[in-house]
């Protein structure tokens, strides 16, 4: 099953409201440091409610950590950017794929998004708006690969 990662996440709702969606999906999921707040944060508990004990959490302290563990792992990092090459739509996912999501000030930096086995965008129609907001882009790409690896039968 796909797995989230977020790299250097900065506010703790979107961050509790994303481990809510990967609780009610078994999704594991992936922090990567640093972080902008305490995983203790109440903010980011009140987001997740009282979901976190079903949370498959993973704590990285740093990007050379995570990729430590994703090379014993195996499986292709499929960067979520605004300057992804391909919609995720049009993008054909796998069991053992990483979805790489960036901070929601910066998204992720250049260095990662370069390295990553494909960059996907999530199309938007209106021109002035920058990005959606991080629990909703992770959303939007996680179901898309459980239904397209039939995850939602």
């Amino acid at each position: 099953m796909p797995q989230v990662v977020l790299v250097n996440p900065l506010i703790p709702p979107n961050t509790g409201n994303i481990g809510r969606t990967c609780a009610a999906t078994g999704t594991e999921l992936h922090l990567v440091g640093p972080l902008g707040f305490e995983i203790s944060d109440r903010y980011l508990k009140r987001a997740g409610l009282d979901y976190w004990p079903y949370v498959k959490l993973h704590y990285h302290e740093s990007w050379e950590a995570f990729k430590a563990e994703h090379q014993l792992r195996g499986g292709r990092t499929l960067g979520f950017s605004v300057r992804g090459s391909c919609s995720y739509v049009d993008f054909q996912f796998r069991d053992d794929d990483w979805l790489l999501f960036g901070s929601e000030t910066t998204g992720l930096p250049l260095e990662i998004v370069t390295g990553c086995d494909a960059t996907l965008y999530i199309p938007m129609s209106e021109p002035g708006v920058r990005s959606l907001n991080l629990s909703v882009s992770v959303a939007v790409g996680l179901f898309e690969a459980r239904r397209q690896l039939g995850y939602l039968q």
